[in-house]
């Protein structure tokens, strides 16, 4: 329980700084899994417990991406957000699709897990997301704000309190960065 306070905790300094558009963020999405590996392994969610290996290295890629993945005039400049396009949009949906049914072929013949398709629901989505926000996709709220619903209900369901607490307030503020970030596009 321990583990998952300062997990907790974590999260929130996260999505403030994910609300702000702050590059900083990408140092809590390195902390944060390395916490949640543990919360996730010990309460039998171990697609949650999988996808916290990938943020790791996501975390690494989103930092690189948001300092250096934009050029102007020759120089390296801190990414903008932006819209998907419609063939992003199509690529993600097909990995969304592929990690869903993997994930769940994984979890119910190698697992015991009693809550297979969601924990590989939310999980094939964060994958998503997470590429979404290394990219600077104004539209990740939106899968995030999915991702964080669904998580509240599982994560009660798990017991996992404090986490059901944490992704409530994800969703509440997943609605509000979504408004922060289209705001800062302009």
């Amino acid at each position: 329980m321990a583990l998952e306070i300062i997990g907790t905790i974590i999260g929130l300094v996260y999505l403030w700084l994910e609300y702000r558009a702050s590059i900083y963020l990408w140092i809590a999405s390195i902390i944060m899994p390395a916490i949640y590996i543990f919360v996730y392994y010990e309460a039998g969610l171990y697609a949650d417990f999988g996808i916290n290996i990938y943020y790791l290295g996501a975390a690494v890629y989103g930092w690189l991406v948001w300092k250096f993945g934009h050029k102007s005039d020759g120089q390296s400049k801190e990414m903008p957000i932006t819209h998907m396009s419609k063939r992003s949009w199509i690529k993600a949906g097909i990995v969304y699709l592929i990690a869903q049914f993997l994930i769940v072929w994984v979890l119910i013949h190698y697992t015991d897990s009693d809550v297979p398709w969601w924990d590989a629901f939310t999980t094939a989505l964060s994958i998503v997301g997470m590429w979404m926000l290394a990219r600077k996709y104004l539209e990740q709220w939106g899968v995030w704000i999915v991702v964080d619903a669904v998580c509240v209900g599982l994560y009660i369901y798990k017991e996992l309190y404090f986490t059901a607490g944490l992704y409530g307030l994800y969703t509440i503020i997943a609605i509000f960065g979504w408004l922060n970030w289209k705001k800062l596009m302009k």
